[in-house]
C-alpha cells in the first residue's frame, strides 16, 4: 500500500437560497464543484437569514470548501 501524502486547501464561499439552509448548502456545493476538483468536505461556519417586509427573504450560509491540491 502506497504511503500517500495529501495537502488540502480551504476556500470560503457564501451561498443563498430562498427555500432553506439545506438548499443554500447544496447550491454552494454544486457551484463550487464546477470549478474545484478534489472536494473532500464542507464546513458550515455561519448561517444567516435575510428579512424583508417582516418575512424571511433568503437563507444564507458561509462555508469552507476543503479540497486536495493536485500535484
Amino acid at each position: 500500500m502506497a504511503n500517500e501524502k495529501n495537502v488540502a486547501r480551504v476556500t470560503h464561499i457564501i451561498a443563498e437560497s430562498p427555500t432553506s439552509f439545506e438548499d443554500a448548502v447544496r447550491t454552494g456545493f454544486e457551484r463550487a464543484n464546477k470549478t474545484l476538483r478534489g472536494i473532500t468536505g464542507l464546513r458550515i461556519t455561519e448561517q444567516r437569514v435575510s428579512v424583508k417586509n417582516g418575512k424571511i427573504d433568503a437563507f444564507r450560509v458561509k462555508m469552507e470548501v476543503i479540497f486536495i491540491l493536485e500535484d
